[in-house]
């Protein structure tokens, strides 16, 4: 396997929602919530809105936006794609998509053995917020 295998992934249905949210929110990012307010829903803000703890884990991107999850979900989840999508309806927690009459929705599918061996050889997870690269020398 030669590919490289991302730990999450947005539909076609969330590219679109987070593009019509950018353009009057600026830069946005996720928080793949496991909690109390709208369950395991993954909540979108305008990035820096949201805290990223040192637990966090770092998924991905998706659609130019970084994606985390806490780090006991990630422990639960780490053997799955997380598949974001949009749908018709009003989520009940803090994500900005709300106005527009869409929420976020996780969806997800379990790692076949290959992928799973792959992953663990050549993504290391990523804790904490994301550090600005630093410039090239020179």
């Amino acid at each position: 396997m030669t590919e490289a295998i991302p730990r999450v992934v947005a539909t076609d249905a969330a590219v679109e929602l987070i593009e019509r949210l950018a353009k009057t929110q600026g830069e946005l990012m996720f928080h793949q919530s496991g909690g109390c307010c709208d369950g395991s829903a993954p909540m979108c803000y305008p990035e820096g809105e949201f805290r990223i703890g040192e637990r966090d884990v770092y998924l991905g991107s998706i659609a130019g936006c970084d994606v985390f999850i806490g780090g006991s979900q990630f422990e639960a989840w780490k053997h799955t794609q997380l598949i974001i999508d949009a749908v018709p309806g009003r989520g009940a927690g803090f994500s900005i998509e709300a106005p527009e009459g869409m929420r976020f929705l996780t969806r997800s599918r379990v790692f076949s053995p290959e992928e799973q061996a792959w992953l663990d050889e050549h993504s290391p997870i990523e804790r904490g917020p994301r550090r600005p690269e630093a410039p090239p020398a020179g």
